[in-house]
Order: C-alpha cells, then structure tokens, then sequence
C-alpha cells in the first residue's frame, strides 16, 4: 500500500522522525520519518481493517470516505480475506512454496506467510513496500517458521530490478513462485505504466508461476468510489487510480486464470454455499503456462 507514496518527497508541518502511535495519536519514537497531519494510505486502511496504527488525519479522512460510500470498510476487509484464501489456494492445491508479496502494508493478522506457513512451515515468504510506517512494523513479517524464511525489501514497485535481484537471496526463481500484488497497484499512475512492471515481474517468474492480483473497482458504486477517490487525491501526498474490469483484466495478459476468474472480491472461492454480493474490487489468481501454451481468459468471462 505504501508503493507510490510521494510522503518522502515533501517535508510539511507535523513531519517528525517517529513511530506509530501508541493510544492512537501519540506517536512512539522510531526514528522513522512520519507526517502525522497529512492522511496516509496505509494508516487509512488500517482505520478501515479495525487496526490501531493511525492518526487524526487518517481516520478523518476514512470517515469521509464511508460516508461517501459506506461499502468501503466491507471492501477492505473482504480483500484481506481474499489474501487469505488466494495464499492458501496457492499452498494447498497449487503447491507454491514461494511468495514476493509487493505492496505488503501495515502488517495485521493471517500475513501471507503466517497462512503459507501454517500450511507448510518450509515456505518462504519475501515482502516489498517502501512505506516508512510498514518498516516500522517489518519485524512482524520476520517472524518466519523456523524451517522456512521470510525477508522484507525496502523498495518501490516501480524498481523491478531491485526487488528481483534483492528477493533472489530468499526465493529461487528457477522454481515457481506466487507474486502477489495485493491493494498496491491503484497507488501507480497510469504514466507509469502499472501493466508493464506486472509483466517484467512474471517475465522473471518461472512457468507454474502464479498472480494473486486485487485492485478497487471503478465500475462497481461507480459514483460513490469515484467521489472517494477524488477526496482521497485532494486529501493525500501520493494519488490512487481506481480501474475498471476490463483495465484490471489487462494485468493478466498471458496468464492463464484460475477458477472462478476475474470477480468481485468477495466472490472468488467464498466456500461453499456462500453467495456474496459484489464489492467494489476486482480479484484473481492466475498461472503461467508453458511458453506457448497460453490461454489467458481474462477479458472474457464476466462474472463479477
């Protein structure tokens, strides 16, 4: 969630070198660089998942939102679920032992290596996000199993090269891995071509590797998400996009998609029996085949 922050860049009032708070608006002292009266991202969906690692600002701004669009907090927490399941769909009928989860976010509970690893206590997990607050909090995602590993990067999405070069001290690229973009790819801007480092990432991805991609919906409470995000642009350093299906489908180019495909968050594999109604997200999970083999079906079913 941290990928396109634009915080380091600017320097207003309230900028302290600190940590997160410890009753909700006094920040502990980290050494970390924090501007507490500017809304951030990642604190605002803390706000929105019933965490604690926010400020003022932040929950000011969550509130704004809800009251825009009240689906939002259900949409946020449907899609941490969704890591849950998408990882552990990767683990037990996929076989990934491998993951590069890029846009990591304030850590919470089920990370995507305390799913895999309840699993499969081998299974190695490297996070990415060049947030100040989540490396505040990267100790959290270090508590691997012993038998297996996880690592944390300090990088932008947008450095493919050093994300792939500093993930290959943990994760074998010549096996298959799972790239999870989780809530991270509405914080880059069309300018800087979002699609293109989703295919340098599986370009550098063994066959057999998998996507688990979600992204916020533009076409799903088209009015209420579009008013959310413009307050959350006038309101924030960095910008979010908010995409519709057919320009999240485009992220899957070349890849072939898992059942049920491209849906609504709270629509992929809820269990059986469970008919939810759609959110404003777009989810999927999706394999690389052999070369030649592809099939990619992403803009061809509909059945968010």
């Amino acid at each position: 969630m941290g990928v396109g922050d634009e915080q380091g860049a600017r320097h207003p009032a309230g900028w302290q070198g600190v940590g997160m708070p410890l009753d909700g608006d006094e920040p502990l002292d980290t050494g970390v660089p924090l501007d507490t009266n500017v809304p951030h991202i990642a604190r605002v969906y803390d706000y929105w998942l019933g965490g604690k690692d926010n400020f003022a600002a932040d929950r000011g701004l969550a509130e704004k939102f809800m009251a825009a669009d009240p689906s939002v907090t259900a949409g946020v927490r449907s899609n941490r679920a969704f890591l849950g399941r998408a990882v552990h769909y990767l683990v037990t009928e996929a076989g990934i032992r491998q993951f590069l989860d890029i846009g990591t976010g304030i850590p919470t509970a089920d990370n995507t290596h305390e799913v895999a690893q309840r699993v499969d206590p081998s299974a190695r997990v490297v996070y990415v996000d060049n947030d100040p607050i989540v490396l505040i909090h990267a100790r959290a995602l270090l508590a691997s199993h012993p038998a297996g590993a996880t690592d944390y990067i300090d990088a932008d999405l947008r450095d493919v090269g050093t994300i792939l070069a500093a993930a290959a001290r943990t994760l074998d690229f010549s096996q298959p891995v799972a790239v999870m973009l989780i809530g991270v790819l509405h914080c880059i801007p069309d300018e800087d071509y979002p699609g293109q480092l989703v295919a340098t990432l599986m370009e550098a991805a063994a066959p057999g590797s998998y996507l688990a991609l979600s992204h916020p919906a533009a076409d799903i409470h088209a009015y209420e998400m579009a008013a959310g995000a413009a307050m959350m642009n006038r309101a924030m350093a960095g910008s979010i996009t908010f995409r519709t299906r057919a320009q999240v489908a485009a992220y899957f180019t070349g890849l072939d998609l898992v059942e049920p495909g491209l849906v609504s968050t709270p629509q992929w594999r809820p269990g059986p029996g469970v008919r939810p109604k759609p959110l404003p997200g777009w989810v999927g999970v999706a394999v690389k085949p052999a070369a030649g083999r592809s099939r990619s079906r992403a803009g061809r079913r509909n059945t968010g």
